[in-house]
């Protein structure tokens, strides 16, 4: 068909205005089901923020070009002799193929929504039974060890099993290099103790691994290894470790913060806590904080014993500071660096009890006299370190999940404790901090705001129609999407976390986008009925609303399978990424991917014997169909 430039500008001109309003409402409807997303806090709501920013930049970049340039490029560009949609191989083959089963499941209406029903309440039990957790562990490529050991190990011995554990390590064929660290470096951002050890393990490439290992069996199989008496040890990784130490204060998966007035009694609950918790499945690493057991260097000064020499207190604290801590007697420069010069014993007479008691101190009357004849010293013991919270004390039972979700075994967690730790002094619980808290305040907000978002969506879609009922067709298509979604990742053994939530949130959209078109279609093919055989059950019969409504959802069949494609080639190339990031990617398509195959099927195969059997509703009860003269 040959056209002149005149209708052909005025043809692109009238088909810009039809999919005019359809950008739009598509738009709003796609950055509303992101909502959720924008209004996610903390952690996950930094990670998930800027794809939720971007995608809607990218949707209101979209929907201008798509109303103001493309029509100006198709001017330009769709030029020369035009055909007619069928002689196009592809979609001649997609109607072949999508004819007889839309004949099919108009003829056997019943059995073909049966069947959907039926898909969607196996999937309910199935999303119910999936395993629940924060978020998908990422591979950082790299392991942090950090075992604990007594609270007064001496400098020798804390640096005696570091270099044993690093020989050990590095003897994995896996390993690639190995970096411990004991104590606390020169910041008071980290009060690590001499007993926290922290040791960083690179890993070859994987390609150079022994065939069929994985990262958690080196974890087990050096775990294994490192069984050394009095160290509890303890498997994260590098930076998921200091955000949960920045945002939780506690530096594994899971804690148990226990609250209280005295030290020896919270020790005594955290006792009965980690008791409950060692035969939980799934909690591993498991050790308390130490709360007791530090050992502290008491020199409790003679008072009657310094009047008889004719000293003060204030003197022999000034001994003891300069013999143990040393005094500062000025600075040294180097280059830009300032360093103090500090002179104290040297370490052969500060190292024992029995050197210290030897200390001199001298007297105006008596000469030299031990610090023993004015002081008792002795090792008394005391906390290590004291933790507070909102002004209380506070102690935490610590440990990781493995192999088991995260949801599950803190529920399972839960109830063992609230059987067994019982009789709490007054003033004294518990509460539950981590990864778990992170996911309680993730899924408030998530319980809260999605059945809000889809509220929203469905007054969208009825201002777009002007009609209650083809609303509510296209807001039907979510439940049935859900369950591609539900399957793919229960097959896929992913656990439910805010990745696989941002990825139903973002099929909400896409789901009702491609609803809204059949929609549109169908109605389409009503006025069209109603303008040829007049709106009325005397010129309508039931065979005449299904070859239109058969017309209507075939003869436009090219532009919903290039918006169904469009979304799976883009999503696919996924399920084979490899490399950091791959965890948090994967559960995040899923979803979409599942999600957009059942709501096609649906969409395609499920509305138009649906709203057939409306229209036939429709015909009998008002003698005439109901037109609603909707844009696409």
């Amino acid at each position: 068909m040959k056209l002149s430039k005149e209708d052909r500008i005025r043809i692109i001109e009238k088909a810009a205005k039809q999919v005019g309003p359809s950008v739009f409402w598509s738009t709003i409807i796609v950055i509303t089901s992101f909502l959720p997303v924008f209004l996610l806090t903390g952690q996950e709501g930094k990670l998930f923020g800027p794809l939720a920013w971007t995608k809607t930049f990218i949707l209101i970049v979209d929907a201008i070009v798509a109303i103001t340039l493309t029509p100006v490029l198709i001017s330009f560009f769709l030029k020369g002799k035009f055909k007619d949609e069928n002689a196009n191989p592809i979609n001649r083959a997609l109607e072949k193929v999508y004819g007889p089963v839309l004949r099919w499941c108009l003829n056997w209406r019943k059995t073909t929504i049966g069947i959907n029903i039926l898909a969607l309440l196996v999937a309910i039990p199935m999303l119910f039974s999936l395993g629940t957790e924060f978020m998908p562990p990422l591979d950082e490529g790299s392991i942090l060890f950090m075992p604990v050991t007594l609270p007064d190990i001496s400098n020798a011995e804390a640096k005696r099993i570091l270099q044993v554990q690093d020989k050990i390590i590095k003897s994995v064929p896996e390993v690639e290099s190995v970096l411990g660290k004991a104590g606390r470096a020169s910041t008071a951002t980290d009060n690590s103790p001499i007993s926290m050890i922290e040791t960083i393990i690179m890993l070859k490439p994987q390609s150079e691994w022994r065939d069929g290992i994985t990262k958690q069996d080196i974890i087990r199989e050096l775990d294994t290894k490192l069984q050394i008496p009095g160290v509890v040890n303890g498997w994260t990784q590098p930076i998921i470790n200091r955000i949960n130490m920045l945002a939780t204060g506690i530096r594994t998966d899971v804690g148990v913060k226990v609250y209280g007035q005295n030290l020896d009694s919270i020790a005594a609950v955290s006792e009965k806590v980690r008791g409950a918790l060692r035969d939980v499945p799934g909690v591993n690493d498991l050790y308390v904080e130490p709360i007791t057991g530090g050992k502290y260097l008491e020199i409790d000064i003679n008072r009657e014993a310094l009047s008889r020499y004719g000293l003060t207190v204030d003197d022999v604290n000034t001994i003891v500071e300069s013999a143990l801590g040393g005094t500062p007697i000025g600075n040294t420069i180097e280059g830009r660096q300032r360093f103090s010069i500090n002179v104290r014993l040297a370490q052969e007479y500060r190292n024992s009890v029995e050197r210290i008691q030897r200390i001199p101190i001298q007297t105006a009357a008596s000469g030299s006299i031990p610090l023993s004849s004015v002081a008792t010293i002795r090792f008394t013991d005391g906390p290590p370190m004291i933790s507070s919270e909102n002004a209380q004390l506070r102690g935490a039972v610590l440990f990781n999940v493995r192999d088991r979700d995260l949801g599950s075994t803190v529920k399972e967690a839960m109830e063992k404790i609230s059987n067994e730790v019982t009789g709490l002094p007054n003033g004294y619980y518990l509460e539950w901090s981590g990864q778990w808290e992170n996911q309680v305040r993730a899924t408030q907000t998530l319980q809260i705001i999605i059945p809000l978002v889809v509220i929203i969506i469905f007054f969208i879609l009825y201002f777009s129609f002007n009609s209650l009922k083809e609303a509510f067709f296209s807001l039907v298509t979510i439940p049935f999407a859900l369950i591609g979604g539900v399957f793919i990742v229960y097959f896929y053994g992913i656990n439910l976390s805010v990745a696989v939530a941002v990825g139903f949130i973002a099929l909400f959209g896409m789901a009702i986008e491609t609803g809204m078109l059949m929609v549109v279609y169908l109605n389409e093919a009503m006025k069209e009925l109603a303008d040829t055989k007049g709106n009325s059950s005397e010129t309508i019969s039931k065979q005449d609303i299904r070859d239109y409504v058969f017309k209507g959802a075939v003869k436009r069949l090219r532009p919903k399978i290039m918006t169904v494609s469009v979304s799976l080639f883009g999503l696919i190339p996924v399920l084979w990424a490899t490399g950091v990031g791959t965890d948090v990617m994967l559960p995040i398509v899923l979803p979409l991917i599942g999600g957009v195959f059942t709501s096609s099927i649906h969409i395609l195969l499920v509305t138009p014997v649906v709203f057939e059997m409306v229209k036939e509703y429709e015909l009998k009860k008002h003698g005439k169909l109901d037109i609603y003269d909707v844009k696409h």
